[in-house]
């Protein structure tokens, strides 16, 4: 191996990090980032080789120029490299699991539209199972090496974005490798990101050091030349090196010296280049023709894939060097001189031209025999070496890419056809053979072109980019006659979906607008499914009043869209409302889309407008007919199956929300987790922020602070995915409030991502922006800056009295403007708020919203020194929200009443007030809370009461699991509540049943209920 020279700093730094990947704020992954040659590939692999020496498991793939449209295929390539051994050894790794199945296996032979086997993983879903795989793996230690992460297809460099943003927990290192020119943007942002987070550790690789390159790699050239030669290379070491190579043997470097601009068609310098294909132009014909095969295939050159692709078509080549051979052998025998070893050479030779003539006649088992000759005549050469899987590579990606450049097109087709054919007669799935089908396509083929839809579909859920690829391509060869004119739009519409979903939205959204006017009378049911779809991309792009008019004028042409159609205009014309608070408008429509549906009997539809009524009505706080709406709604979905919900499976999202704004958070969380089933099932992936953050806010409320920031950190995932920088904020929104009660006091987390919501709504009007700036009022009131807070809440609601604020909000934000105005000693506003908050919470008629309410009042009673009056009312507001399960603001609640409670001398009561809502708070993770307590933590407050001695036997954990038995939680709710599995919770039960002698459920009730443990304490 050549020298490793001029990086002693990086290596330095990657050591430390190979020292302790798991110490705390250590980077998880590694960027070494250069210009093509530089050494970062030769880093890499050092970096391997000292994993390895230090007892890591190295995983290393490579990403291919020629594969960039094969999902995950630089993931893949490295987990080729798992050790089954490893596997087997470790009690802690189960192969039997389906994700490890699919990862072991290989994920682009999972066929990602089949959701019936273990390959049925939805794109998010596979980032989670690889993660959750690395860090079961992580124990041992793990480095995982991606090389040429530029070229890595869209699913692979969505997953490193993944992988940032979570990284797996343990002694887990991602190290990766790039061209900083040719990383797509998308990829550079967000490896920027994590390197200003401090989650990347980003090293530039510059030119190598003059003196020191020449002192260790020219040491025998002379000074004058060897300084020429560096120059030419600009301190690129492969560059250089080859620059070397080619002196010492004589080469003449005149035109690359004086040329170092000049490149042929991959990127390198033409000199470099003629030097390189030079020592190929050594091989037979036959081993020429086995090295572009090679090239050609690339994750599927295997011996028996290079038998089938070189073929036939090698017949009159072989034939010309048979017959040198044999001429060969003669001379030598006739002259006497050959020795034995160059015999042997021209008997091998001889076989392998054998081989291929046999291949030609289609003899395949002895050709496969003698292909295996010429691969192992390559590898001697060095031109192939061996790589994982019985395949065979190249010794370097740019060999390969000269190799494959310099093969006549029409050869190159050919070679990827029959590979296409090789894979089909062997049952491959369509997502395999769809890269060897598109390489070979020179005009319109009908089974090709099937094929790369069929793969798309396959794709849609799991790589949508790939999918959009394929149908692009066989836009491209379609033939433009009338005959295709229908084909071709439910073709375009197809991408259009695959593009949307994957974040191009407005590359999507401008093929919907040319197949919305090109499609003549004869495609309007194309047209108007196009109209509903765009409509969703300008929503998303935050262009809600132009999805309005465009939903508004096809809704009034002539003649009128079928029923079904209709209703999914105005389901769309709805939403487009919502998101602009301008529902009442749009109120007739969703009863229309809601009559239309009933008539035509068609239940999922009916569901869905029932579903969007109930929304639109309990943000608009029609509190009465959003029950009606969401009772309907509810009966309809539960009764539907989960496929007859995946076209629809939006609805649930909107009744879900509609439950969580009516309080009513178990029916939510059943109807989300529900919706995100079938939306990873199905790869309706768009939906999922809206589910997320749904179940992100349930959580919150109901105090499962790490359950609700992992499901808002997947739904920014899903929302920075589809390129909606309206979407983002709304999530981001979420993730703030989630953020800021479950870090620390002084934590700028939360601060951060408010002002990165508020940014990303860049200006634009509607609920999401609102919510965003909402969001940063309570973080920034809770961060000491009461104006701004003040500013930001207003901003929101257009004045002081929020009258842009959706109804169904405004009490909550009431309550913070009040507390605002009495720090910055604006008693008359606060007192203006506190009476609107107690108005709006009146006509809602929710407990929670009472609540809010009552703490705004609470808050001027306190002001006033109207203790006795400020208790009352934070008490009433614990109640209240015991009752209607948010537990998270119960604890606030009684965290503000307990020292009031103290102050008028009810110690007793103060202590049990503080220990439950410490309770609440250390065991829903609310941190922010955990810190409050303590901070207002009175002196005289004991320390929480001692065990009964009837349970002095139980540990700390089967006191509080039993406790919460005894408050009726089922075995499932204690799981989620205190963050364990199902199965652990039922190993505590009995160990409890068996250290009290109880014999049931009912009977441990009644015991904990007897010594004062059960409900309500």
């Amino acid at each position: 191996m050549t020298q490793l020279v001029g990086r002693t700093s990086e290596l330095a730094r990657l050591e430390a990090l190979l020292a302790g990947p798991d110490l705390p704020d250590a980077p998880a992954v590694v960027d070494i980032a250069g210009e093509p040659g530089i050494g970062k590939s030769r880093l890499l692999g050092e970096v391997c080789a000292r994993a390895r020496r230090g007892g890591f498991t190295v995983l290393r793939g490579r990403a291919t120029e020629y594969e960039q449209h094969v999902p995950f295929q630089a993931f893949t390539d490295a987990l080729a490299d798992v050790d089954p051994g490893v596997i087997a050894a470790d009690p802690g790794l189960d192969p039997e699991l389906p994700e490890l199945d699919l990862l072991l296996h290989g994920i682009r032979r999972a066929a990602p539209g089949d959701t019936s086997g273990p390959g049925g993983v939805a794109r998010f879903g596979l980032h989670r199972a690889i993660t959750a795989f690395l860090t079961r793996l992580g124990g041992r230690g793990v480095v995982l090496a991606i090389d040429d992460l530029h070229w890595a297809d869209p699913a692979s460099r969505e997953l490193v974005d993944h992988l940032i943003r979570h990284p797996a927990r343990g002694r887990v290192l991602l190290v990766v490798a790039r061209r900083a020119r040719q990383t797509p943007t998308s990829l550079t942002a967000a490896l920027a990101r994590g390197t200003d987070s401090g989650d990347v550790l980003h090293l530039a690789l510059g030119p190598l050091p003059e003196e020191e390159s020449l002192r260790t790699l020219a040491y025998d050239v002379p000074g004058r030349e060897a300084k020429q030669l560096y120059a030419a290379s600009d301190g690129n070491p492969f560059y250089l090196l080859a620059l070397l190579h080619a002196y010492r043997g004589g080469a003449r470097l005149h035109s690359v010296l004086t040329r170092p601009d000049a490149t042929d068609a991959v990127g390198v310098p033409n000199g470099l280049a003629v030097l390189l294909l030079d020592e190929l132009t050594a091989l037979t014909a036959p081993q020429r023709r086995v090295a572009e095969a090679v090239a050609a295939l690339g994750a599927h050159a295997t011996p028996a894939m290079v038998t089938e692709a070189i073929g036939p078509s090698l017949e009159e080549a072989t034939e010309r060097e048979a017959t040198a051979a044999e001429k060969k052998a003669e001379t030598k025998a006739e002259t006497k001189e050959a020795e034995r070893p160059n015999e042997a050479e021209a008997v091998r030779e001889a076989k392998a031209v054998k081989a291929v003539k046999a291949v030609a006649a289609g003899e395949e088992v002895e050709g496969a025999e003698e292909v295996e000759e010429v691969l192992r005549a390559l590898a001697a050469r060095d031109v192939l070496r061996a790589g994982p899987g019985g395949r065979w590579v190249l010794r370097h990606p740019l060999v390969r890419a000269l190799v494959y450049e310099n093969t006549a097109p029409a050869r190159r087709a050919e070679l990827h056809r029959r590979a296409a054919r090789a894979l089909a007669r062997r049952g491959a799935p369509a997502t395999e053979q769809a890269h060897h089908v598109e390489r070979s396509m020179t005009g319109w083929d009908a089974e090709a072109a099937a094929v790369l839809e069929e793969s798309a579909a396959q794709c849609a859920s799991t790589a949508p980019a790939t999918a959009a690829h394929l149908l692009n391509v066989v836009l491209t060869h379609l033939p433009d006659t009338p005959g295709h004119d229908l084909r071709r739009g439910e073709l375009v519409l197809a991408r259009a979906r695959a593009l949307g979903v994957s974040g191009s939205l407005r590359e999507s959204r401008d093929l919907l607008h040319a197949l919305i006017e090109t499609s003549g009378e004869d495609l309007l049911p194309l047209r108007t499914e196009a109209v509903a779809w765009c409509a969703v991309m300008e929503r998303h792009l935050g262009h809600s009043p132009e999805a309005t008019a465009l939903l508004r004028r096809e809704l009034s042409r002539r003649p009128s869209p079928a029923s079904g159609q209709a209703v999914s205009l105005r389901l769309a014309l709805g939403m487009s409302a919502l998101l602009t608070a301008s529902y009442p408008e749009a109120r007739a429509d969703v009863a229309e889309a809601v009559a239309l549906a009933r008539a035509d009997d068609d239940c999922a539809g009916e569901a869905a407008a029932l579903a969007l009524a109930a929304l639109g009505e309990a943000y608009e706080g029609e509190t009465a007919a959003a029950v009606r709406y969401t009772d309907a709604a509810s009966r309809l979905t539960d009764a539907l199956t989960d496929p007859g919900l995946t076209d629809l499976c939006e609805s649930l999202s909107w009744l879900a929300w509609a439950e969580v704004l009516l309080e009513r958070y178990p029916d939510a969380e059943r109807h989300f987790t529900r919706g995100l089933d079938i939306a990873r099932r199905g790869g309706r992936l768009h939906v999922l922020p809206h589910l997320l953050t749904s179940k992100a806010f349930v959580h919150l409320t109901t105090c499962r602070l790490p359950s609700a920031l992992e499901a808002a950190e997947e739904a920014e995932t899903s929302a920075r995915a589809s390129g909606s920088s309206d979407l983002l904020a709304f999530t981001l929104a979420i993730k703030t409030l989630v953020l800021l009660l479950c870090r620390p006091f002084g934590d700028v987390t939360a601060l951060t991502t408010a002002e990165e919501a508020v940014a990303a709504t860049s200006g634009s009007k509607g609920w999401w922006p609102a919510l965003a700036w909402c969001m940063l009022g309570h973080t920034t009131f809770v961060s000491g800056d009461a104006h701004r807070a003040q500013e930001a809440i207003m901003t929101a609601g257009g004045g002081r009295e929020l009258p842009l604020l959706q109804p169904s909000i405004r009490p909550g934000q009431l309550d913070t403007l009040t507390a605002a105005a009495l720090a910055t000693g604006d008693v008359d506003q606060a007192r203006r708020s506190a009476a609107q908050a107690a108005r709006e919470a009146g006509r809602l008629g929710l407990g929670g919203q009472r609540a809010a309410a009552r703490r705004a009042e609470a808050s001027l009673a306190e002001h006033r020194g109207d203790t006795d009056r400020a208790v009352r009312l934070l008490d009433a507001a614990a109640q209240e929200y015991a009752r209607c399960g948010q537990r998270l603001w119960e604890a606030y609640c009684l965290l503000r009443a307990a020292p009031l409670v103290q102050r008028t001398g009810q110690g007793e009561r103060a202590a049990a007030m503080w220990h439950r809502a410490h309770r609440i708070a250390v065991g829903g993770g609310a941190r922010l809370l955990v810190d409050l307590a303590e901070l207002i933590r009175p002196e005289a407050i004991p320390e929480a009461p001692a065990v009964p001695a009837e349970l002095a036997g139980l540990t700390a954990r089967e006191v509080e699991v039993a406790g919460l038995l005894a408050e009726g939680l089922s075995n499932q709710d204690i799981a989620a509540r205190l963050h364990l599995s199902r199965r652990t919770v039922e190993t505590h039960l009995s160990s409890v049943y068996r250290k009290l002698d109880v014999p049931s459920r009912s009977a441990l009730t009644r015991l904990m209920t007897r010594i004062g443990l059960g409900v309500g304490s």
